[in-house]
């Protein structure tokens, strides 16, 4: 079980200093610690545990066209969503651990999934290739008379309104609870099976806001068809024909950060050197990627390739944050502690 503390937050800004400084030393230890190379002899799946379109599906498929040569077998990504991701994860966890099958998403679920009494994964039952970190930000319906996040906030604590998320345990939905938390906002949870249906629910006015994170909402963005108020960050985000979002810290002080690293993951148990090939590629065709930099500079996104205890050690405080945002919200269906989870 894991029972490390949960460490301070960085900001957005060092977090994504940091992870290019320690992509640079991981580069070089990947390709050295790769002793074998695993050559497949049939294509790999990964099983996307979300909705086609959403902020999961769009990285994994730039993720695995970069390392699909260098295995020399196509990688086929397939959308299985429902139980917010939790569905498609326990497929790839219940599949033969010969290394064809390997799922994507949120890395922080893998270790929340349990407190919700979904399915019962850890942190460590996974080797973990992250890609980016995303941020959620709250867009409203330009049809509603919301203008500015204060006044979004004031009419939520009156009376409280419809929000789009991916479902419980999604990014959009630890947003907006850690919103409802910080300042007493009451909302009425609307869930989907993907962020990119979410999203969509707000532009066609089926919900007045959605907290789903900046991928999915940037198009809209930039077509007006959604208003971004704030990002959930504690810096702003600039995405290109939009402009740069203030960070919610502006409004409320001292809001925790619930960033999100997104990648692929591997279940652990597979052979030794599916793992090590695999490290290597995301060393040598990932960190130096201009198609997934290019797709996070569009998509405001941060460009953060990790890999082994670099990435766990960068995901474990957000599963710490999201569990207890879960028990004290009174969603936790089991204690974070109980899991090993330590406040």
């Amino acid at each position: 079980m894991n029972t490390r503390s949960p460490k301070p937050f960085a900001s957005v800004a060092w977090t994504a200093a940091r992870c290019a400084l320690a992509c640079t030393a991981l580069a070089a230890a990947g390709v050295a610690q790769a002793q074998a190379t695993w050559k497949p002899t049939k294509p790999v799946t990964i099983i996307v545990p979300w909705a086609a379109g959403g902020a999961t599906d769009q990285v994994t498929r730039l993720a695995a066209a970069e390392i699909e040569a260098g295995l020399g077998q196509k990688i086929v990504v397939v959308n299985q969503p429902g139980g917010a991701g939790s569905i498609g994860t326990k497929a790839t966890m219940d599949a033969p651990k010969d290394g064809y099958t390997w799922t994507a998403g949120a890395a922080k679920q893998l270790g929340t999934y349990p407190v919700l009494g979904m399915i019962p994964s850890k942190l460590d039952d996974f080797h973990l290739f992250l890609a980016v970190t995303n941020v959620s930000i709250v867009s409203v319906n330009p049809g509603t008379p919301y203008q500015t996040m204060p006044q979004l906030l004031e009419a939520m604590k009156a009376n409280p309104l419809p929000v789009a998320t991916a479902g419980n345990s999604s990014s959009g939905h630890f947003a907006m609870e850690a919103i409802a938390k910080a300042t007493g906002a009451k909302y009425r949870h609307v869930t989907y099976d993907g962020g990119n249906p979410a999203v969509v629910s707000t532009v066609a006015g089926e919900t007045q806001l959605t907290t789903q994170l900046a991928p999915e909402q940037s198009e809209m963005l930039k077509g007006k068809r959604l208003r971004a108020l704030a990002v959930v960050a504690d810096t702003g985000l600039t995405i290109e024909g939009v402009g740069t979002i203030p960070p919610i810290t502006q409004f409320v002080p001292n809001f925790p950060k619930v960033t999100t690293g997104f990648g692929i993951f591997i279940p652990k148990g597979v052979p030794a050197e599916v793992v090590s090939t695999v490290e290597k590629l995301w060393a040598e065709k990932v960190v130096t990627s201009d198609k997934l930099k290019k797709y996070a500079a569009d998509r405001g996104a941060l460009f953060t390739p990790l890999f082994g205890k670099a990435a766990y050690d960068a995901v474990w405080p957000t599963v710490v944050t999201d569990a207890y945002l879960l028990q004290d919200a009174g969603l936790a269906k089991v204690s974070p502690e109980s899991l090993g989870i330590k406040r």
